[in-house]
């Protein structure tokens, strides 16, 4: 779904002017733009634009150095609106993103400078392959999830998984990753057909790395039942969840996503797991959060329940029932499936 004129502009400043609890609140038309002094937001209607912060963000170069290298090297171009509002096209940010990622491995930027863009690409490629540097491997796939390239970024992928394993891949590299093209799906830059394709790879990959471990049979083990509620379709926190609890020699039957409540209580019955692990993430379809946090904690007494998501964590009213642990991040989860080994 494409964001409209209006809902880009107003997506994007949420993002830089809410607080980090997740709370929605309303903004006055003054205070449309970065910290309310920055340079004003309303002018990105379009895609593919990017302001000099959301750049900064994106590649982790401050403002005024991207600056000097424009001025020194012409390094880029930045366009400016009617209004004299600089601003990025999706080249600019591929380029950027090349030459920060050279640039932090030790290339000067005089030497970046002369490259060609394809010679500018090898080097990044050859970089990335070599170092494990969470920022290099963002970067990395950042540039081929835009130009869609399934061999380099499933590659890249592989590569990570070697390098650091796949607990810190998806801890430091993937997760942050994403939050960082949450700022290019606001923006309009990338959209869900990129997100459909970094998912599949990295599905794929993590159902694999689930089949290759071994349950213990040793008696020690736990019995974990993962599911999302009805509504919830993001799955890769949980098939993460799933690898690292199989990883720890825990029996695992994984229901899936939007799953109704009344078939909770159907496997629950059968399998009768000793934990239950669930994600929330989105509003909730037919209950509040609170109530469906009662009811599973009122129909499962006998079960501890792990949950976590940032419906969960921006909300802090919320009880947490006494047999139901509310995780901060996946550290927790490591923590808790090792304690429970």
């Amino acid at each position: 779904m494409q964001f409209s004129r209006f809902a880009k502009t107003f997506a994007v400043n949420l993002q830089v002017n809410s607080q980090t609890n997740g709370n929605i609140k309303c903004f006055s038309k003054a205070s449309w733009s970065f910290d309310g002094a920055l340079e004003p937001f309303n002018f990105f209607l379009d895609v593919n634009y990017f302001s000099i912060k959301e750049i900064e963000a994106l590649t982790g170069v401050k403002a005024h150095t991207l600056r000097i290298w424009e001025q020194r090297y012409a390094m880029v171009a930045p366009k400016r609106t009617e209004t004299n509002i600089r601003y990025y096209d999706e080249k600019d940010l591929r380029k950027l993103l090349n030459v920060a990622l050279l640039n932090r491995n030790g290339f000067k930027i005089s030497e970046i400078a002369v490259l060609s863009d394809v010679e500018l690409r090898d080097k990044v490629l050859v970089v990335s392959g070599e170092k494990s540097d969470f920022d290099n491997q963002m970067q990395a796939l950042t540039l081929a999830m835009l130009e869609l390239d399934e061999r380099v970024f499933e590659r890249l992928l592989t590569t990570a998984f070697l390098q650091m394993g796949i607990e810190k891949t998806m801890m430091h590299v993937i997760f942050p990753f994403f939050r960082n093209i949450g700022i290019m799906w606001q923006t309009g830059s990338i959209n869900p057909a990129h997100e459909h394709f970094i998912t599949n790879i990295i599905r794929q990959k993590l159902i694999v790395a689930i089949d290759g471990q071994i349950i213990r049979t040793d008696g020690w083990s736990k019995k974990y039942m993962l599911f999302l509620p009805e509504g919830e379709f993001h799955e890769l926190g949980l098939l993460f969840a799933h690898y690292v609890i199989r990883a720890r020699g825990h029996h695992v039957i994984y229901i899936g996503t939007n799953v109704p409540y009344i078939d909770l209580k159907v496997v629950h019955k059968v399998y009768k797991p000793d934990v239950m692990l669930t994600i929330l993430t989105s509003p909730m379809v037919n209950v509040p959060a609170q109530k469906y946090l009662d009811d599973i904690a009122s129909d499962f007494p006998n079960t501890t329940v792990l949950t976590s998501g940032s419906l969960l964590l921006s909300d802090s009213s919320l009880h947490i029932p006494q047999n139901v642990k509310l995780l901060k991040d996946f550290k927790e989860l490591l923590s808790v499936a090792s304690e429970l080994s």
